[in-house]
C-alpha cells in the first residue's frame, strides 16, 4: 500500500490534467489578425490571467512531483517507472504550455506596440494631409505680388 498514490494525488493529477487540457485548447485557438487595440488588450488580459492561473497550479504540480519521488523509493521498479513516466509527460506538457504563454504574450505586446505606432503615424499623416488640403485650396496671389508669391513658395 505504500507504493500506491494517496487519494489527494489522484485528485490533483486530474485537476492538473484538466487545467492543462483547457489551457492548451485556449492557446491553440487560431490567432486572427486584429486591428483594434481594445481587442488586443482583452486578449493580453486573458493571457496574463492564464499565466496567473499557471502559477496557482504550480503548487499542485510540485505536489505531484514530490509524491512520485516518495512513491518511487517505496514502490517496485515497474510501478515506480509507470508513475515517473506519467509525471514526465505532464511536466513536458506543462513546460510547453508555459513557453507558449510567454511567447504569445510577448508577440501580442509587440503587435500592440506596432499597432499603436501605426495609429499614431496615421493620425499625424491625416492631420498633415488636412493642412496640405487647406493650403492647396487657398487662392493664388496675383502675379505682380512678389511678396505673397515668395511667402507661398516658402510654405510649399
Amino acid at each position: 500500500f505504500d507504493s500506491l498514490p494517496p487519494a489527494h494525488y489522484k485528485e490533483t493529477m486530474s485537476t492538473i490534467l484538466v487545467w492543462i487540457q483547457q489551457s492548451e485548447i485556449k492557446l491553440s485557438m487560431p490567432q486572427v489578425a486584429v486591428a483594434e487595440y481594445e481587442i488586443m488588450e482583452q486578449r493580453l488580459r486573458e493571457l496574463k490571467a492564464l499565466q496567473s492561473s499557471l502559477q496557482e497550479q504550480q503548487k499542485g504540480l510540485n505536489y505531484l512531483s514530490t509524491t512520485v519521488e516518495d512513491m518511487s523509493r517505496k514502490a517496485p521498479a515497474e510501478v515506480s517507472q509507470r508513475y515517473r513516466s506519467e509525471i514526465e509527460v505532464i511536466l513536458g506538457r506543462w513546460k510547453k504550455l508555459s513557453a507558449q504563454l510567454v511567447e504569445h504574450g510577448q508577440k501580442l505586446e509587440e503587435l500592440m506596440t506596432k499597432l499603436q505606432r501605426f495609429q499614431n503615424d496615421t493620425k499625424t499623416l491625416k492631420k498633415w494631409m488636412a493642412e496640405v488640403d487647406v493650403f492647396l485650396k487657398e487662392e493664388w496671389p496675383a502675379l505682380g505680388d512678389s511678396e505673397a508669391l515668395e511667402k507661398q513658395l516658402e510654405q510649399c
